[in-house]
């Protein structure tokens, strides 16, 4: 066995985490003076959470591949953030000074917004950081409920040359992003009407992203402040300790107000569309103006309640560009190209491109519990798709964890069978399966955790999507899955679905893990496309073991 198949004490081998203790929240990732800086919530004391009273961890990169760590960036040390520095977010002011504003937790435990700069901004590591004695600049307002009040987004600049941010507060019961405006980044005034009010059934929002994107199916990303004709807007909100949803649609950013795309999605978060349909948390973007792009952040957190004994607890999905897909209403989703560079032994397929009925074909040659797949499946025959029962149009994970990956099907259950044992007593599925509905055909996407591991007291749900295509015209779905030890994120039709699990098979920790294609349909699955790449370890805060 090598170091590819067991990391030290089951750490990732490419997925950004720090080399010991909690991390969560992604915070104020830039780009600036050549180098990729990554903010964090950190537990410098421990791995947990503990009472709160956590740190900016701060590493830097030339690549968002391989991270060094340069100590805390942020630390509670002042009566306004005297019990914690939680979430907030970066922007380089001009002259190139950067700039952070966050939540801090004060002395009497109450939320307030602050900012920090860099003491050095032309030090390309950012290493020290300054807070002014004005702070807190956004005190708790007065009809802020519940004392919350808090994660401050990038900051972006109008048209009149103020300077906004947006910040979560639960105003009278109702969940709300409050719109603050500055001239000098030092005093705020808050706007009469906020950008966004849910129903009274959402009273606390987390981790907000308000950010522009290029007309639908342009690749490019655009700086946050950017605006015009043809700029679209997407909104990001966390529902609180659940998920995150977006709607795209156009901000004014003279009257601060944002117009839905799909406004009969309703104002509650929770119907807009999903994010990721696994397990992430706290998304944060950011601006590359190396490459052009927008790239996405998201917390992946543990699954099995065991990092205290690991000595460390949380990761990041690895690094996703995001742009608007053509029909200008959802994200497409990819990890960023740098993670070629990575690669290393590749093989393709090695068997009859036909994956039968019930059957299953090896893809051998590889480490393949550090691995890069894509995959195309053509369906030839969609007469055997079973008749989708309607309970479940609202419910596909449900649905999911009703069907399951071992039951025979129709069309599916398809797929990969990642982190495999050799008995096969422990796998995570992830597929696809077809019906019938309404006259045309729906596809469902899964990933089913619930025979990831033997170990007991583990969550392994099942994760499902329906996928908005039409099959019966494209005959093929897309797959690239990417496998990290104790994690598989997974991008169906070309990344307009995503789905990112945590996994922890027993057998990992002494044996190795093998990768399937299979199909459990009851006609025979064409698999006209499949490469796998083995992955080598990145080097990542000096926590691996490489």
């Amino acid at each position: 066995m090598n170091g590819l198949e067991h990391p030290r004490n089951g750490r990732t081998a490419y997925h950004f985490q720090p080399a010991k203790f909690w991390q969560n929240d992604p915070n104020g990732p830039l780009y600036h003076n050549g180098m990729y800086h990554f903010f964090y919530q950190y537990n410098p004391k421990g791995a947990t959470w503990g009472d709160g009273t956590l740190s900016w961890g701060h590493s830097v990169s030339g690549d968002l591949v391989n991270w060094a760590d340069v100590g805390n960036a942020l630390d509670p040390t002042s009566p306004f953030d005297a019990n914690g520095c939680w979430s907030g977010s970066a922007t380089v002011l001009p002259g190139g000074r950067p700039a952070i504003l966050y939540t801090g937790i004060d002395a009497n435990r109450v939320q307030v917004q602050n900012v920090a700069f860099a003491k050095n901004p032309a030090d390309p590591l950012l290493r020290e950081w300054e807070k002014p004695d004005c702070n807190p600049v956004m005190p708790m307002p007065a009809d802020v409920t519940g004392n919350n009040f808090r994660d401050p987004t990038e900051a972006w600049r109008g048209r009149d040359g103020l300077w906004r941010v947006g910040v979560v507060a639960e105003v009278g019961g109702v969940g709300s992003l409050l719109v603050y405006r500055s001239a000098d980044f030092l005093r705020w005034e808050r706007n009469a009407a906020p950008l966004h009010a849910s129903s009274r059934d959402v009273p606390v929002l987390e981790c907000p992203d308000l950010f522009p994107m290029a007309p639908p199916g342009a690749a490019e990303g655009l700086e946050v402040s950017a605006s015009g004709a043809g700029v679209l807007h997407v909104l990001k909100l966390t529902d609180f300790a659940k998920e995150d949803h977006y709607m795209v649609g156009r901000y004014d950013d003279e009257a601060d107000t944002f117009v839905p795309a799909e406004p009969e999605r309703g104002d509650d978060p929770g119907n807009w569309r999903r994010l990721d349909h696994g397990h992430v948390y706290a998304s944060k973007s950011f601006y590359d103006a190396r490459n052009k792009r927008r790239v996405l952040w998201a917390w992946v957190d543990e699954n099995d309640g065991g990092g205290v004994a690991r000595g460390w607890a949380g990761i990041q999905a690895f690094p996703r560009a995001i742009w608007l897909d053509a029909d200008g209403k959802r994200l497409v989703q990819w990890p960023i190209e740098e993670i070629e560079t990575l690669r290393r032994k590749r093989v393709g397929l090695q068997w009859a491109t036909e994956v039968e009925a019930g059957g299953r074909k090896e893809i051998a040659g590889i480490v393949s519990s550090q691995a890069d797949v894509e995959a195309i499946f053509e369906i030839p025959n969609l007469e055997e798709a079973e008749t989708l029962d309607p309970k479940w149009l609202q419910d596909p994970k449900g649905l999911s964890a009703e069907m399951g990956a071992s039951g025979r099907g129709g069309v599916g259950p398809f797929g990969l069978l990642a982190l495999a044992s050799g008995d096969l007593e422990e796998h995570t599925a992830v597929f696809f399966r077809v019906f019938k509905h309404d006259g045309k055909y729906k596809v469902l996407m899964c990933t089913d955790l619930t025979r990831s591991s033997r170990k007991e007291g583990i969550n392994k749900p099942s994760y499902g999507a329906f996928l908005d295509m039409d099959v019966e015209k494209e005959r093929s779905i897309s797959l690239r899955t990417l496998i990290d030890h104790t994690v598989v994120e997974s991008f169906g039709d070309g990344g307009r679905t995503c789905m990112t699990a945590r996994v922890y098979p027993e057998h990992a920790a002494t044996g190795s893990s093998r990768l399937y294609a299979f199909n459990y349909g009851a006609g025979a699955v064409k698999v006209s496309k499949l490469e796998a790449w083995e992955l080598a370890t990145a080097a990542v805060n000096g926590g691996g073991d490489m």
